[in-house]
This record gives C-alpha cells, structure tokens and sequence, in this order.
C-alpha cells in the first residue's frame, strides 16, 4: 500500500475516534491519539502527567484562548523559562506526529494534527460529526450520565476541541475548507464511514 497518513478531527459522540482505529486496523496500520502525549512526554523529558494537567485546566476555563498562537514549529529548549509552557507542550506533541508521519503510513486522532502535517502530500484529513441525537445516544452508550449532564459534557468539549484548534492553527475547527472530507457519522454509521474514507484514499 502507499503511503497514507489520516487524520481525524471529531465532534465528540460522533465516533470518529473509533472509526480512525477502525480504519487503521483495516488498513493494517497503526492509530496513534493517547500515545501522540505518551510519546511527547518521553521525548521532551516533561512528565506526562502535564500534558493531561493541561488539558484538563484548558477545559475549565470560561473563554479559552480568545486569541491565537499559531504553531510554527519552534521547539524551546529546557533552560527556557517557557519550557513546560502550554504553547510548548504542544510544540513537543506536533514533533511527535510529524515523527510518526515519517514512520510510514498511519491515522493520526486529533490534536491539530491536520495543520501540523498540512504540507504533506500524503495526507488526508477527515473531520467527523454527527447530529445531536447521535451523540447523545452514541456517548450515553459508553459513559454513564444523566441526559442532562452529557448535554453539557458535549457542549464543553466540542468546545473545547474547536477553542483548541483555533489557538493553535488559526483557524475554525468545524471549517469544512479546512479538510478533504467531511462525514456525517449519524447517517452512514461507522462501517460505511470507513468505507468511504478508504474508498477516497483509493481514489486520490
């Protein structure tokens, strides 16, 4: 097979991080998402458990990031005094999938990994979503909430994941300009969304 690297982006309920491993196992290539901080971690010398820390405190803030600092793959170096930066941390996680892109084929989940790797010619970006009853119903199936409290659950994190992108790509999150496909999960279902991501790469 050629080389392809995928990259999803996802509305949370939508499935999509299931399609991407989905996909890759079909494929017989590997799907990267936790690992991206694991191995960003490992290499930076920066405990993983700031990166999770990040996240986390990102997410609880009322107004994430109004404005931007576009990635320009600068890495600081430990002396500096911006080493464990939220900005740098992310520098060491855009490192990381610029490394596995360069592994060989590959499905990349989230974390801008579109942008970092938006010169490379191999690579298909794919952004994920589906209806609100769909996310509901496809959420409420893998963690226990009352309705309401997964309303909210949603609402902040697509939030959040569109907040995220924009700091860091300039960019907005849910902009179909950003990516070669754009799929609707609700009405296909995950095996025909595979099926169609496949079929694009076939294609192209």
């Amino acid at each position: 097979m050629k080389r392809v690297v995928i990259t999803i982006n996802r509305q949370y309920g939508s499935g999509g991080k299931t399609i991407g491993y989905m996909l890759a196992e079909k494929l017989g290539i590997p799907c990267y998402s936790r690992e991206i901080l694991q191995r960003a971690s490992e290499e930076s010398g920066i405990n993983e458990s700031m990166f999770n820390e990040r996240d986390e405190r990102l997410k609880r803030l009322p107004k994430f990031l109004l404005s931007t600092n576009v990635y320009s793959g600068e890495l600081l170096p430990p002396e500096s005094k911006e080493f464990t930066s939220d900005q740098n941390l992310f520098n060491y996680e855009a490192e990381v999938i610029k490394k596995y892109a360069a592994e060989g084929s590959c499905v990349l989940i989230g974390r801008c990994a579109d942008f970092v790797l938006k010169d490379d010619p191999d690579m298909i970006s794919v952004y994920v979503h589906a209806d609100h009853d769909f996310q509901m119903k496809s959420a409420l199936e893998r963690v226990s909430m009352s309705e309401k409290e997964m309303e909210k659950y949603i609402e902040r994190t697509n939030k959040y994941r569109s907040d995220f992108y924009h700091y860091h790509t300039g960019r907005n999150w849910d902009d179909a300009e950003n990516y070669d496909l754009c799929i609707n999960s609700g009405k296909l279902g995950f095996e025909k969304t595979v099926e169609l991501i496949e079929s694009y790469i076939n294609i192209k």
